[in-house]
């Protein structure tokens, strides 16, 4: 067994003694430049001008319920008599505090102003970008045709390798 394995690795390596290497031209048929395609995201934003419809004028008005809730609290203490006094008072100053205030409020109209402001929307927007890629060179050596892909152009003539081996039988 050791003899056989023996014999297969000088045998191996007698052939890979005849095995020879040497460079060559051939000659270029075309060359096409490649390129891909490579999608490039990018933000896009745009600002608009929009108006929106504001109620103009301060806080809420209390004065008129204030007023409204003291002359009814004056008037229910009078109408009042013993404990129900102190309940027709402040019944007195409920009922006038609202009436007041809807007395106050007729008065002053509800005004409203449109108020432009800027609003800006942004969105990702895909962009195609095309990219080189190389060279496809199309090239022929000794009658038969090849191609590859190579990243510099190579002119009419291409250097190969080329390694010649003998057929084992």
């Amino acid at each position: 067994m050791k003899r056989l394995a023996l014999v297969s690795l000088l045998a191996t390596a007698a052939l890979g003694v005849h095995a020879e290497t040497f460079f060559d031209n051939a000659r270029v048929r075309s060359v096409e430049p490649q390129y891909e395609s490579v999608s490039v995201p990018r933000e896009e934003c745009s600002t608009q001008t929009v108006t929106e419809v504001r109620r103009v004028g301060g806080g809420q008005d209390y004065t008129g319920a204030i007023v409204g809730g003291v002359a009814g609290g004056v008037l229910g203490n009078q109408v009042g008599k013993g404990h129900g006094r102190e309940a027709a008072t402040a019944v007195g100053a409920v009922v006038g505090a609202i009436a007041g205030d809807r007395i106050a409020g007729g008065n002053r109209p509800e005004q409203y102003q449109e108020v432009p402001r800027q609003v800006t929307t942004c969105r990702t927007v895909n962009e195609v970008q095309n990219r080189f890629n190389g060279y496809r060179v199309h090239y022929e050596y000794r009658g038969q045709p090849f191609t590859t892909m190579m990243r510099d152009h190579p002119g009419n003539n291409l250097q190969v390798r080329v390694s010649v081996e003998p057929a084992v039988r």
